[in-house]
């Protein structure tokens, strides 16, 4: 599952139940804002550009 798709049921659970623990948090929010979706953009909480996945710095 994408980051994206993670965000977006995080928007769609708070929306419904409007509970503080169900609200996407701000970190996956700007990640997509920035197009970091995980391995179909290759980059994530991981960089997928090599040959191996390594641990992005996302300095946001």
């Amino acid at each position: 599952v994408g980051i994206d798709t993670l965000y977006r049921v995080a928007e769609i659970m708070f929306e419904e139940y409007r509970e503080p623990r169900f609200a996407p948090p701000p970190l996956l929010k700007r990640m997509v804002q920035l197009g970091y979706f995980g391995r179909k953009s290759g980059r994530g909480f991981y960089d997928y550009t090599g040959e191996k996945p390594v641990p992005a710095r996302l300095g946001i």
